[in-house]
């Protein structure tokens, strides 16, 4: 049968959806890493959750008083922490949100060792600097669903 004209192919949005999940889906790790980055995941989100809603909710405030940038600071970063929180424990999200909070430490990090060095939060760049390494270990495990998150929405 001959072809008498050009034929496109349509390419619904539900289509597009089908295709990202299949490509988040094939862009998971094998399935002990898989357990263990669950397990990571599932312990910092928990407790980035419970830190983010403490920020929100009052605490912190002689902390972020001390840095001098204001309060706003302190619900940015609460919200930042409860939002990272939350995407860690979302399968299509996790990368991107360990990604995002791997930047929070880090500059929590800068913030505890440059303006809060000689206060009592200043020995708390360890546990910043350790919670960066951690997020940003959890970010490249997830970078393929990161990529594929990306190619998705790119569509």
């Amino acid at each position: 049968m001959k072809q008498t004209k050009n034929e496109t192919a349509v390419i619904t949005p539900t289509a597009r959806v089908t295709a990202a999940r299949l490509a988040i889906r094939a862009a998971r790790p094998r399935r002990l890493t898989s357990t263990l980055l669950w397990a990571a995941q599932i312990l910092m989100g928990a407790l980035f959750i419970l830190l983010g809603l403490v920020k929100l909710s009052g605490g912190g405030v002689q902390e972020f008083g001390l840095i001098g940038a204001g309060q706003w600071l302190r619900y940015f970063v609460g919200a930042a922490e409860l939002a990272g929180g939350i995407g860690l424990l979302m399968p299509w999200l996790a990368g991107l949100a360990a990604a995002g909070l791997a930047a929070n430490m880090a500059g929590a990090t800068i913030i505890n060792a440059t303006v809060l060095h000689n206060t009592t939060y200043g020995g708390m760049v360890w546990v910043t600097l350790v919670l960066c390494a951690v997020f940003a270990l959890l970010g490249y495990a997830r970078r393929q669903q990161i990529k594929a998150l990306w190619a998705a929405i790119r569509r």
